[in-house]
C-alpha cells in the first residue's frame, strides 16, 4: 500500500502564488486569487499573503522568478506560522521538489488542493473510490518530486525486477492501484447504470453549474427535500435524485457537483461515472451566480465543461439566481428606481436574447420569482413527455 498523503490542517496559514502570463490581467489574477482563497478556507485553511508576478511563461524550475522565490522565502522566515504555499496553477513534480527546498515549508497547487477538498467531503463508496483514483492519478507523474519513501506491500523475491529501481517500483505500485481502482469504479457504475434504469419512464432534469452557486438551495426548493447546502466550493459531490410533481406532472430532479475553473483533468475523469445523470437528462437547469464578479466566465467554464461531457445540445434552461445579492452590490442607495428598472430590464434582455428566451431571474434565498421558475421547468417537461413519452403526455395533465 502506498502511504496515504495526508489531509491538510485545519486553521494551517498558508501564502498563496499566482503568475500573470500572456491575455491575462492583473485584476483577473487577483479574481483567480480570491477563488483560491475561497477553496483554501473550504479546505480549513487560513490564506494570510499573497504573491505574484508577471512572467512571459512560468520557470521550469520552481514556476516563479529567482527574485520572486526569494521574496516568499523572506516573508515565511519572518512569519514562523506559515506552514504552506499553494499555487495557483499545476506544479510539476520537480517543481515541487525545486520550491520546498527553497522555501522549507510544505508546497501544493491547485489541484492537490481541490482534491483534498473533495477527499474531504466524499461519503459514499463511489465518490471515495472516484477520489481515491484522481489522487493516484495525480500522483503517477509526480511521484520523484513528492515521495521520499513509499511503503510497499510485502517485499523480497519477486516484488522488484532485474535492475529496477526504487521509483520504478513505486510507479508500478501506482498504475496497480489505478487499475484495481478502474475495476472497482465500473462495478460502482454497473450498479448505479442499473438503479438508473429502475427509475421508469420519467423524464430527468439536472442541476448543473459553477461550484457555490446555490444549486443545492435551489433543489431543497423546488422538490422540498433537505439536500446539504452551504457557502463553500464543492459542498455536493455526491449526485442527489428526486421525485418532483409540479401539477400532476412528475420528473426526476438531480443535484450534480459543481464545475470549477482549472478543475483537474483526472478529477473530470473520476467523475464521469457521477456526471452521467448529466449525459442522460433530457432538460438542464444552468444554475448562475450573477451577484459574482465573473458570473460570465463561469458561465463559459460551465458550458465548455458540458461540451466535454458532450451534453451541450441538450434543452437548457439558464436560472440567474442571487438576484438580491446582485442588486445589493450593484445599485447605490441614491440611485432611482426608474434607472434601477432600465438597468434589470436592459440585463435581463441581453440575457433573453443570448439564451433565446430560456432564461429564469431568482433568489432562491429570498424565494423571489421561484413561481415563475417552476412554471418555466414544467412547461419544459411537459414538452418533452410529449417527445419522449406521448402516450404519458396525456395522462400526466
Amino acid at each position: 500500500m502506498i502511504e496515504k498523503k495526508k489531509q491538510l490542517k485545519q486553521e494551517q496559514k498558508t501564502v498563496l502564488v499566482g503568475i500573470v502570463t500572456g491575455g491575462q490581467t492583473e485584476q483577473q489574477l487577483k479574481e483567480y486569487l480570491d477563488e483560491l482563497a475561497f477553496l483554501a478556507e473550504t479546505a480549513g485553511v487560513i490564506a494570510v499573503k499573497r504573491f505574484t508576478q508577471k512572467l512571459a511563461h512560468p520557470d521550469s524550475r520552481t514556476f516563479v522568478g529567482k527574485g520572486k522565490l526569494e521574496e516568499i522565502k523572506k516573508y515565511i522566515s519572518l512569519q514562523s506560522d506559515v506552514e504552506l504555499v499553494i499555487f495557483d496553477d499545476e506544479l510539476t513534480g520537480s517543481q515541487i521538489q525545486n520550491i520546498e527546498k527553497e522555501l522549507g515549508v510544505k508546497t501544493i497547487d491547485r489541484s492537490d488542493l481541490i482534491l483534498d477538498i473533495f477527499a474531504s467531503r466524499a461519503k459514499t463508496a463511489q465518490a471515495r473510490t472516484q477520489v481515491e483514483l484522481a489522487q493516484y492519478q495525480y500522483i503517477l507523474p509526480r511521484l520523484k518530486g513528492m515521495w521520499k519513501h513509499l511503503e510497499r506491500q510485502g517485499g523480497g523475491v519477486g516484488t522488484r525486477g532485474p535492475g529496477e529501481t526504487e521509483i520504478e517500483t513505486d510507479r508500478r505500485i501506482v498504475k496497480d492501484k489505478i487499475t484495481l481502482l478502474r475495476k472497482r469504479l465500473s462495478e460502482i457504475d454497473q450498479q448505479s447504470f442499473t438503479q438508473r434504469k429502475e427509475r421508469g419512464e420519467f423524464i430527468r432534469v439536472s442541476l448543473v453549474g459553477y461550484t457555490n452557486v446555490g444549486k443545492s438551495t435551489l433543489m431543497n426548493l423546488l422538490s422540498k427535500s433537505e439536500v446539504f447546502a452551504e457557502n463553500k466550493l464543492f459542498a455536493t459531490l455526491d449526485t442527489t435524485t428526486r421525485k418532483v410533481v409540479f401539477e400532476q406532472t412528475p420528473f426526476l430532479l438531480s443535484d450534480t457537483v459543481g464545475f470549477i475553473r482549472k478543475l483537474p483533468h483526472h478529477l473530470v475523469e473520476s467523475f464521469k461515472s457521477t456526471l452521467d445523470e448529466v449525459r442522460e437528462a433530457d432538460i438542464l437547469l444552468h444554475v448562475v451566480d450573477i451577484s459574482h464578479a465573473q458570473y460570465e466566465e463561469q458561465f463559459d467554464v460551465v458550458n465548455k465543461t458540458l461540451a466535454e461531457l458532450g451534453a451541450n445540445e441538450k434543452p437548457t434552461v439558464t436560472i440567474f439566481n442571487k438576484m438580491d445579492k446582485y442588486e445589493a452590490e450593484a445599485f447605490d442607495e441614491w440611485l432611482e428606481d426608474d434607472v434601477k428598472k432600465e438597468i434589470l430590464q436592459d440585463l435581463k434582455q441581453r440575457w433573453q436574447n443570448q439564451t433565446q428566451d430560456n432564461c429564469v431571474f431568482v433568489s432562491a434565498i429570498e424565494k423571489t420569482n421561484i413561481d415563475a421558475l417552476k412554471q418555466t421547468i414544467l412547461n419544459k417537461v411537459r414538452e418533452m413527455y410529449r417527445i419522449r413519452y406521448p402516450y404519458k403526455a396525456e395522462f400526466f395533465y
